[in-house]
């Protein structure tokens, strides 16, 4: 019975705080590094990151990081340029309760 609770409650927490970066392929590409451009995006918008990727797109460098980051009730879009760093955009997402 202990087993199944703690595998049961290892789940959720994977579940409930990971998700899966995409845009590996581009990493090679980019001047600035995943965590530099997470401290960037959450000094742009300060809450917690829900989802990120790095995708080619134009604006910038052509190259960016988006990040979508929660906090309380809201979600904003940041995007950072993978190459130089500036921010691209922060707008919000959705402003309804999760």
């Amino acid at each position: 019975m202990k087993i199944r609770h703690a595998a049961a409650l290892a789940a959720l927490l994977i579940a409930s705080n990971s998700f899966a970066f995409t845009g590996e392929k581009y990493l090679s590409q980019a001047k600035v590094s995943l965590d530099q451009a997470r401290t960037l995006a959450l000094k742009a918008y300060p809450g917690k990151i829900v989802a990120e990727e790095l995708e080619q797109e134009s604006g910038g460098s052509g190259l960016r990081y988006s990040f979508v980051v929660s906090h309380r009730h809201a979600k904003h879009e940041v995007g950072i340029d993978a190459k130089t760093g500036d921010v691209l955009e922060n707008s919000v997402e959705s402003g309804h309760p999760d």
